[in-house]
């Protein structure tokens, strides 16, 4: 029960910081979205938010919803800048 709760907590740390570094890029390309078409930001965003986020997505599965929710919000977030909305 003590090792799952550690194991929780290091996880919201992963979680965290990668949502952190995924919305510092999609900050940055918001500056240059009027200057590229849907497709060069649409690989923008596969290029890098994407692979960070599938970085290590094994050892997030089972996790609670409140934890995975950061993740959610940057998948919502790219789709909102490729689509320029």
């Amino acid at each position: 029960m003590e090792g799952e709760i550690k194991l929780s907590i290091i996880c919201l740390k992963v979680v965290v910081k990668v949502a952190s570094s995924c919305f510092y890029q999609l900050r940055r390309w918001k500056h240059v979205r009027s200057y590229v078409d849907n497709n060069a930001m649409a690989q923008l965003v596969a290029a890098f938010v994407t692979s960070r986020l599938d970085y290590c997505n094994g050892v997030l599965v089972g996790l609670p919803q409140s934890t995975l929710a950061p993740l959610q919000r940057v998948q919502n977030a790219s789709a909102r800048l490729i689509l320029g909305l």
